[in-house]
């Protein structure tokens, strides 16, 4: 089955221009310099009766989900995927809210996939949308439900990739031939063995200094060439990293993301 892959935001939590910065990135003029908060859009074509229906899933609901959703044309989500539980990454869950309704009508809640740490900082941020004794009218029709090892979304499935940011456990996603990993700062072994084979690798490259929590270009190069994907971009992007310059100095098969690049990918 083939999908596209749609980056919609490939900045770090601050996002690019950084506030009150006004370094030569965060000034460019160029569009690939200006980066949202970390998410991506995955759409495919489900066959069925009268020529099947687009499904849509989201990776992360940032605090720049809606301008995302506005920018992309999206109408509908029929899943959301949750690497872990910091602000850049969750902060915009209210912003389905006006697309749930319509999922809701058609036949139930859009499902939240995370793990129970996730879950319970949702719970809690978003305690009016999912307290039992919740009575906001108008609260997003969403439910979470447990992140398996595998998830199978309308005949997609997503398969769980351990990762470690910093000293959290977070996760990443595969799905068909393509790998989603944001926010590493550390690949565990085992996890590999779940990336071989890939068209399309994604991997977050904060910037060349070192960070406590997050990979730097030559360490995302490094895995990027152990892996062996035939392509490998890199997303959550801090404003150290010029995009064409950079671009300029990786090696080949290797690219930053930015935001609104679309790529086929099987799934």
């Amino acid at each position: 089955m083939d999908g596209l892959l749609t980056f919609l935001g490939t900045g770090t939590s601050m996002g690019v221009p950084t506030l009150g910065c006004g370094c030569a990135v965060c000034t460019s003029t160029d569009p690939r310099d200006r980066r949202l908060r970390p998410s991506v859009l995955l759409r495919w074509h489900e066959p069925g009766e009268g020529g099947g229906r687009e499904r849509v899933v989201v990776i992360d609901t940032g605090p720049d989900f809606r301008e995302q959703a506005l920018r992309n044309g999206l109408t509908r989500v029929d899943a959301v995927f949750y690497t872990h539980s910091h602000a850049d990454h969750i902060m915009g869950m209210d912003d389905l809210r006006p697309l749930s309704f319509t999922v809701a009508r058609e036949g139930g809640p859009i499902p939240l996939y995370a793990s129970p740490q996730t879950a319970s900082v949702l719970e809690r941020i978003y305690d009016y949308t999912f307290s039992e004794q919740s009575t906001y009218p108008t609260r997003a029709r969403v439910q979470l439900r447990p992140l398996g090892e595998r998830t199978s979304v309308h005949g997609v499935e997503l398969l769980r990739v351990p990762l470690i940011h910093g000293e959290m456990e977070i996760v990443g996603f595969r799905f068909g031939r393509t790998a989603y990993l944001t926010d590493v700062s550390a690949i565990p072994e085992s996890s590999f063995a779940l990336l071989e084979g890939l068209d399309h690798l994604v991997v977050s490259a904060l910037r060349h200094k070192p960070h406590p929590s997050h990979a730097t270009v030559a360490q995302a190069v490094e895995w990027a060439r152990r892996i062996g994907a035939r392509h490998t971009w890199l997303t959550h992007i801090a404003h150290e990293l010029g995009h064409e310059e950079t671009n300029r100095a990786l090696p080949d098969g290797i690219r930053l993301a930015y935001d609104g690049l679309s790529l086929p990918v099987s799934l």
